[in-house]
């Protein structure tokens, strides 16, 4: 009865549901690694200590930021130099932008620093000037910022000054020195009070986020998608295996179960009369 596993129409079935079924196996628990290595890491984040209460060290000890270093307390001497201003940026439900500049390091490097956050429009709004003479800065250590993150710009066509991702990608074409692959945000933001310090924010890749709960969807997808292809084969197999019984018992014959193989329905004559017809005309 199941003779017809072998022919070459259910070899290509049966190779397809052999490679598909441990393809999506594969994909899920590959899913699903990646979900446990965010619950792992959001785990290990939660356990540190708070990356401010750690002493501060100079900038070039902390770097590249990582899960551990990044929100770490750097500190960097230099002069202040070119000022932008990064729009779009919210602080307390707030709408407003950062005040960021390039602090001119000994080394020649520039360190973008964060010294605060104004409400209103970037361009229209006045911003307290920055400390002449050299000056030691301590901020929050934070990457450099991608197209991913909360409230950047990538679209460009900004005015002149100002800057919708902090990256040393997007600074390096707009000042004629090297910029350190991170940047740091002022905590103290002097005696104005017109600055408010932005808060460091939490490492991209180390809480429950979006992204984590996408991984265990997708889990579940590819593990259903691996069931359906098992349950379509056993009533693939369940059908025909039926039709094969029935011809055996004369209660179709070969054009009726071809018929069933390819369109499903039945074509072939319904009263026996009319087969009886056929055959005399014939």
């Amino acid at each position: 009865m199941y003779r017809f596993l072998l022919t070459p129409r259910w070899w290509g079935i049966n190779l397809f549901v052999v490679l598909a079924i441990p393809f999506c196996i594969f994909m899920g628990t590959w899913q699903l690694g990646r979900f446990e290595d965010r619950v792992q890491t959001h785990d290990a984040a939660e356990k540190q200590p708070a990356p401010g209460t750690s002493p501060a060290k100079p900038i070039d000890e902390l770097l590249p930021v990582d899960t551990v270093t990044s929100g770490r307390p750097a500190t960097a001497t230099g002069r202040y130099a070119d000022q932008f201003l990064v729009p779009g940026r919210e602080l307390d439900d707030k709408s407003g932008f950062y005040v960021l500049n390039m602090l001119r390091t000994d080394s020649g490097k520039a360190l973008p620093v964060v010294r605060g956050w104004l409400p209103g429009k970037a361009g229209h709004t006045a911003v307290p000037a920055a400390p002449t003479g050299e000056v030691t800065v301590t901020g929050d250590l934070q990457a450099s910022e991608n197209a991913g993150t909360a409230g950047v710009d990538a679209a460009g066509g900004l005015p002149d000054g100002q800057l919708g991702m902090i990256s040393a990608a997007s600074l390096v074409n707009l000042v004629p020195y090297d910029v350190y692959d991170a940047w740091v945000t002022l905590q103290d933001t002097g005696s104005s009070g017109a600055l408010r310090p932005v808060p460091a924010a939490v490492p991209q890749g180390t809480g429950l986020d979006l992204k984590a709960f996408q991984n265990l969807g997708y889990t579940g997808e590819w593990f259903v998608f691996a069931g359906f292809v098992l349950f379509m084969w056993f009533r693939l197999v369940r059908r025909e295996a039926e039709a094969a019984r029935d011809l055996k018992l004369g209660l179709i014959d070969g054009a009726d179960a071809d018929a069933g193989k390819g369109a499903g329905t039945n074509t072939g004559p319904t009263d026996p009369a009319d087969s009886n017809v056929s055959a005399g005309t014939a």
